[in-house]
């Protein structure tokens, strides 16, 4: 879930879902805040050992990425359309009763693709390769690195758009690994900007898991044609993720894109669902 949290693309949330325990994933979280005794105390070792698993994950993921995202941004995006377009047909053959029990809901799949391409269109750093620069954090930026927060984690929690995707829209995503980065790197020059994000991101996830959990709940057809469609429309915004580097490059085109990338990320998937297989069989 980490490596999948760490890099625009396909989000945790998908992970957890093609592993098969997105639902006691967002249920954990929910119950360790309002269950009783007996739900906190088995969603607090659960949401633990993942936990340990997820820092592991983000932490080499941050020392890797930020040494190469920049200078093979073409490659990573390949990787990272390879991540989607697997991912896609695995979810939905996952809700296949789900989905096909309510095919009229299936108008909320060009809604997702709408609100990615919109926000990826519209964003005053998409097309124009601005970046954000948190060197000297004001109330201004600060505010906006606090949303950011709310909103990566919002879509990390949720299958579908990654989080890291919406900071590369942001023109935050080098930014935020970057300074994530000198933290562990005993440079606390960055600790304001990773405060105010933290603070973000735990403001997002306990406001939205409940949220999510409903939807699952109640409404759960509209909501898997809602994330596939959040995913189809994350591969517009990976293309258009050149863009907002801090050193602008064009959007990735055909002559830009990396098949055998591509192909690594259709495995890391297929990989996925296999270990899912094992897990299942065991």
């Amino acid at each position: 879930m980490a490596l999948a949290d760490s890099v625009p693309g396909v989000s945790g949330g998908t992970v957890a879902f093609l592993l098969g325990f997105y639902d006691l994933f967002i249920n954990s979280i929910d119950d360790l805040l309002t269950g009783n005794m007996e739900k906190k105390k088995a969603a607090f070792f659960f949401l633990l050992k993942l936990g340990i698993g997820w820092v592991i994950g983000f932490i080499s993921a941050v020392l890797v990425l930020t040494a190469v995202f920049e200078s093979h941004i073409y490659a990573i995006s390949s990787l990272f359309i390879g991540f989607i377009i697997f991912a896609i047909p695995i979810v939905m053959n996952e809700e296949k009763e789900t989905l096909l029990a309510d095919k009229r809901w299936a108008l909320f799949v060009p809604v997702g693709i709408a609100v990615v391409s919109a926000i990826t269109y519209f964003n005053s750093g998409a097309g124009e390769g601005s970046g954000t620069d948190l060197t000297y954090l004001t109330f201004g930026s600060g505010i906006y690195v606090f949303l950011a927060g709310v909103i990566t984690i919002s879509a990390m929690v949720l299958p579908g758009i990654s989080g890291s995707t919406l900071l590369l829209i942001m023109g935050l995503y080098l930014p935020i690994i970057s300074a994530i980065k000198e933290i562990l790197h005993f440079d606390f020059a960055a600790f304001p900007t990773v405060f105010t994000f933290g603070c973000g991101v735990l403001v997002g996830v306990f406001s939205v898991v409940k949220v999510i959990r409903k939807a699952l709940e109640h409404f759960r057809a509209q909501t898997i044609y809602l994330i596939v469609g959040l995913m189809i429309g994350s591969i517009y915004a990976v293309i258009m993720g050149p863009t907002t580097l801090d050193t602008p490059q064009a959007a990735m085109g055909l002559r830009e894109f990396n098949l055998i990338f591509f192909a690594v990320g259709g495995l890391v998937i297929l990989g996925m669902q296999k270990l899912k297989g094992i897990k299942e069989a065991s």
